[in-house]
């Protein structure tokens, strides 16, 4: 039987890995990731050749019969996201979908945990986590003011992604719905530049304007 399995890469510090994972990066037939240039410099930094593929939310059909293909003659894959743990807010999900709905294949999938943005945001935010939301990213476009009403009506403390091009645009949306929330905002995790800031929606926007908006968000938001 052909296994599949889920691997956690770092989300910025290249330490942030497991041993199980890089044993497994570097026995596996091919390595399927979002992008290859993102994950060849981990496969570099730990000196495994195992050969990648690229596999994205716009992949086509083709790449994932070609998939089915490699676990037909019994190939070993990994999926890797190009940060934390795959099928959270990138396509993982949907190849093990197709792989498990398949009546072509029995195929094993094994998850090789590891760091998680959310994860890792949520054990340092201070707020009781016991439940909680997680959300992705807000829509660009339609639907922004539902999303963010979703979070402002929340009875559980809610976490959700974002770039630095709309992170400002954002909040003042949060802002305007109710100004009194909680938040906590996580800015580069575990690189170089990580920055934690902490208060009501005002005085973390007041931070933010004083600092530089580079790197990917994590918000958590609590009424």
């Amino acid at each position: 039987m052909s296994v599949l399995y889920i691997v956690a890469t770092p989300i910025g510090n290249l330490k942030d890995i497991s041993p199980r994972a890089i044993d497994i990066l570097k026995r596996v037939d091919l390595i399927l990731c979002e992008d290859t240039r993102v994950t060849k410099k981990i496969l570099d930094y730990y000196q495994i050749k195992t050969s990648v593929l690229s596999y994205h939310q716009h992949s086509k059909l083709t790449k994932v019969n070609y998939i089915l293909e490699l676990l037909k003659k019994h190939k070993d894959l990994a999926l890797v996201s190009d940060a934390g743990t795959p099928g959270i807010s990138d396509p993982g999900n949907k190849l093990i979908h197709f792989l498990t709905t398949s009546s072509e294949l029995v195929v094993k999938i094994i998850p090789i945990p590891g760091p998680s943005a959310v994860i890792a945001a949520a054990s340092i935010c201070g707020f009781s986590m016991d439940k909680f939301i997680f959300m992705g990213f807000p829509p660009t476009k339609k639907k922004r003011k539902k999303f963010f009403e979703e979070i402002v009506n929340s009875k559980h403390p809610v976490i959700f992604f974002e770039s630095p091009y709309r992170i400002m645009k954002t909040l003042n949306e949060l802002k305007i719905i109710n100004d009194k929330l909680s938040i906590v905002v996580c800015r580069e995790l575990t690189k170089k530049f990580e920055t934690i800031y902490r208060g009501t929606i005002e005085q973390v926007i007041k931070q933010l304007e004083e600092d530089t908006i580079k790197g990917e968000f994590v918000v958590i938001v609590e009424r």
